[in-house]
């Protein structure tokens, strides 16, 4: 009975634990200050590899970011042009952007040799940092939001962002008062689990976690379909709708 008596208070005890700390996650995501988000009417830049990616990735960041009245603008390192389909993921990523509230004038996409559309090519870091540090200096950028160092699908045009964003950090190049947040790998178990990872989320969430509304979920779905009808994909990436922004190297 001693025994029995033991393990059902630590039972309780762990219970206690566990309800307090999804109580302190959602806190975190109700009081976006406290999550390291910078106050409504903050300038956002989205960083990304491709066209596709701020659909496939950023969804639910981006529209949790707009409820927050964030002004939101997305500067893609590359047209896509992989497949020799460049002109018409182009003309994709401005109408995702404008589904997810980002106006064309707030888009820039890039067209350089130097960052191909290619997995097999790893690009400069310091040249990508160069080209990021005068898009956040000239939009006066006070949040940096793009891919951690594990690119979140492993590729390596993802990677080389996170690693030119790590870059402008270590030589203390970003302007004062300039955030960054990265969106978290995890694992392929977690990737294909959906809503069924919410309760894991909310336990492991260290800084920011959106989980969409009704409304905002359908649009990340619509977003997806439209991305899986209009050309063959060798992976389809399930849409979930959670974004997982946490900090990047500091």
């Amino acid at each position: 009975m001693e025994v029995a008596a033991q393990l059902l208070c630590l039972a309780a005890a762990v219970l206690v634990w566990g309800v307090l700390w999804v109580w302190g996650s959602w806190e975190r995501m109700t009081r976006p200050e406290q999550a390291g988000l910078p106050g409504g009417g903050s300038r956002t830049l989205l960083v990304t590899a491709h066209p596709d990616d701020e659909a496939m990735f950023f969804a639910p960041t981006i529209l949790g970011l707009a409820r927050l009245r964030h002004q939101l603008f997305l500067l893609c390192f590359s047209a896509g042009n992989y497949y020799n389909q460049g002109e018409i993921r182009k003309k994709e990523l401005l109408q995702s952007c404008d589904v997810l509230g980002i106006p064309p004038s707030n888009v820039m996409i890039i067209e350089n040799r130097d960052f191909p559309d290619d997995p097999d090519v790893r690009w400069d870091p310091d040249r990508a940092a160069d080209v990021l540090l005068q898009h956040v200096e000239a939009n006066g950028i006070k949040l940096v939001v793009t891919f951690d160092e594990g690119g979140v699908s492993g590729h390596s045009n993802h990677v080389a962002l996170n690693a030119a964003v790590r870059t402008l950090q270590a030589e203390g190049k970003l302007p004062k008062g300039c955030s960054v947040l990265t969106l978290q790998s995890v694992n392929l178990l977690r990737k294909y689990l959906c809503l069924l990872d919410l309760p894991c989320s909310l336990l492991l969430a260290r800084d920011a976690l959106f989980v969409l509304t009704q409304r905002e979920a359908a649009q990340a779905q619509m977003l997806q379909l439209r991305k899986d009808t209009s050309r063959p994909r060798t992976v389809n990436n399930p849409m979930c709708p959670l974004g997982f922004p946490v900090p990047g190297a500091g």
